[in-house]
């Protein structure tokens, strides 16, 4: 499967999660060919506002390969990360970072800190950006608009 192949995975979960009443973000990790985990917000659900995405695809990485560290892996998610996401990013040594649209607010990779340029950064992932840009903008957009009515 191609990045954009990801990209629509991860889209895929966006979707489920705003059909479940989440902030439409999706990620998929990838490792060796093959998506080794995929999720999409929880947070409302969970009542536990770390249940991002990006955090639970990691998580479920991490379990599936019983490693704390995902050094050939990488991460496609349809939104840039923020802080608290490019804090596990980094600590799990993801190798390659492809995000859909910039998050002008609350992103930390290429808007805000840009944490992963910080000197106090452990490790930087390859950072892609603009893959599935303009459909992930869209559904969040729209999951927005629809709310405020």
């Amino acid at each position: 499967m191609r990045q954009t192949g990801y990209m629509e995975v991860a889209l895929e979960e966006a979707r489920a999660a705003a059909a479940r009443g989440e902030v439409p973000i999706g990620a998929v990790v990838v490792q060796g060919g093959g998506i080794v985990a995929r999720a999409g917000n929880r947070t409302r659900e969970l009542a536990d506002p770390t249940a991002h995405a990006e955090m639970l695809a990691i998580r479920a990485a991490c379990a599936a390969l019983a490693a704390e560290r995902l050094a050939e892996a990488d991460l496609f998610v349809t939104l840039e990360p923020c802080a608290m996401c490019a804090g596990a990013i980094s600590f799990a040594r993801i190798r390659r970072l492809y995000f859909g649209a910039a998050d002008d607010k609350g992103g930390a990779v290429v808007n805000g800190p840009r944490f992963f340029g910080q000197p106090t950064c452990h490790h930087a992932p390859e950072i892609y950006s603009g893959f599935g840009e303009r459909e992930s903008a869209e559904l969040l957009k729209g999951f927005f608009r629809d709310r405020r009515g």
